[in-house]
């Protein structure tokens, strides 16, 4: 690919970044580099994937949904309208120029620059004085046909990519993707089908279930069925995942609460109290796990987050947009006996835990190994760094945790969890992190310099332990 652009200052991303020994550059460069990717948690839009939407600019495809980016624009000063607001994408694209230097030693500067360098073979560094001339090299290249949303996909050597959707999703974009090289799955996001804060916005969304499943729901074993049926629709469509965002797990003991009375209520238009719209999430998660264990689908439990801190920008510019921080929900004790009420009547299917709190890695990390059975090579997984997690220090965290307390060979790897079709260096990221922590021990005399285990063991992390985990090339 030519780059049109003059050459300035020297970049900092080398063959050989954050690859601090030998042999963590013979695993990166002989083992991991190569690995194809399985993205299977991510926010990517099926409809643009299906209609191989080609995008206008950069600033489309780079800004727009992305919260982080607009998290340190805001910190830096820079007014919203060049952010959500109504100024053009280019200048929307300059301001960000503006801010990338002011954002070293936070991950986006080293997101950032892989992208444009991995996606466009820009090695410019971003900045006021380089953002004009980036936004047209790079939109300029963007109207290519290897630039579609399919092209940036397999420029990056993405087999499989697992969107997030609502059981009421038709998935006719997933549908139409059947047949191509990559693998569009779906995976089943169900926090809607028990969001019972509001009673208002929970009796319009079983209005939309019930279109979806063509079952009026008028008690809770409507609702069950309802679901039920949506999660036997995602399984005919590919989908093998399911994901829930919850602050923690619940657990109580079974009729602490009358369910059907609480449906009731809610149907009535009646509020809850906490305790009880608590029992009512516990409920209906279990039974969600049970219908996941019977199709023997992936869970996956998100925990953690303190969402929506900001209400006034909340009304603003609604939810997703950059007001969520890190929470400090207590997590071991609701969460263990959630998953020991599933196993007890082996009801408990492939889970991945995720925590948003980095205090709470050794509770994950010793947590999966109490439900690791031997039925299933990592059955309870560890997962990855997540949000704000998922840089540098924090992904090292997660292997030391997981190394330190479990089995990291076993582990299913890196996902961008993102809106953006740029956000696949990530898994670049990761797995020089991962073979530089790797290579670290070797040099220091803690592993053997054995390359043909310990690659074997990288390529498995990267991708071949997902491939075997989610049974994707079966569908």
């Amino acid at each position: 690919m030519e780059n049109t652009l003059k050459p300035t200052k020297q970049t900092f991303l080398t063959d050989d970044f954050l690859l601090k020994s030998k042999f963590a550059r013979r695993l990166y460069h002989d083992h991991a580099k190569k690995m194809p990717i399985i993205d299977y948690h991510c926010h990517l839009s099926p409809k643009d994937i299906a209609s191989n939407r080609q995008f206008e600019n950069i600033s489309r495809v780079w800004l727009a949904g992305d919260h982080y980016k607009w998290r340190a624009m805001r910190t830096l000063g820079i007014n919203e309208r060049y952010i959500t607001g109504d100024a053009s994408d280019k200048e929307k694209f300059e301001k960000w120029a503006t801010a990338v230097p002011y954002t070293m030693r936070n991950p986006l500067y080293h997101w950032t620059h892989l992208e444009l360098s991995r996606y466009f073979d820009i090695d410019q560094l971003l900045s006021a004085e380089t953002g004009s001339d980036i936004y047209e090299e790079a939109t300029s290249l963007l109207q290519k046909s290897s630039y579609s949303t399919r092209g940036l996909l397999k420029r990056m050597n993405v087999e499989v990519v697992c969107t997030t959707d609502d059981p009421i999703d038709d998935l006719n974009f997933h549908q139409e993707a059947k047949g191509l090289d990559l693998k569009l799955l779906p995976a089943f996001r169900p926090d809607k089908a028990y969001a019972v804060e509001d009673p208002s916005s929970y009796l319009e969304y079983l209005d939309k279930l019930e279109q979806a499943s063509g079952i009026t729901i008028d008690q809770y074993s409507d609702l069950l069925s309802a679901l039920e049926k949506r999660v036997e629709y995602f399984h005919e469509n590919g989908g093998r995942l399911s994901d829930h965002g919850l602050e923690h797990l619940y657990f109580f003991k079974k009729g602490t609460f009358e369910v059907d009375q609480l449906f009731s209520k809610l149907k009535g238009g009646k509020r809850l109290t906490q305790e009880e719209i608590n029992y009512f999430k516990f409920e209906t998660l279990t039974a969600l796990s049970k219908m996941y264990h019977a199709k023997g689908w992936t869970q996956q439990y998100h925990l953690g987050a303190l969402r929506n801190a900001n209400e006034r920008m909340l009304r603003v510019l609604g939810p997703d947009t950059g007001f969520d921080s890190i929470g400090d929900y207590p997590q071991s004790v609701a969460l263990a006996k959630y998953l020991n009420n599933l196993d007890s009547s082996d009801q408990l299917c492939k889970t991945i835990l995720y925590n948003l709190n980095p205090a709470d890695n050794e509770i994950m990390a010793t947590m999966v190994g109490n439900f690791n059975d031997g039925s299933v090579k990592g059955k309870v997984q560890f997962g990855s760094g997540w949000w704000y997690l998922d840089q540098k220090d924090g992904m090292e965290k997660q292997i030391n945790a997981l190394s330190n307390m479990g089995i990291l060979s076993c582990f299913v790897g890196m996902l961008t969890d993102s809106r953006s079709f740029l956000s696949f260096p990530r898994h670049e990221y990761f797995r020089r992190i991962l073979c530089n922590l790797i290579g670290q021990d070797v040099a220091n005399g803690e592993l053997p310099e054995d390359e043909e285990w310990l690659g074997q063991m990288v390529e498995d992390i990267c991708y071949n332990n997902a491939r075997e985990y989610f049974g994707f090339y079966d569908i």
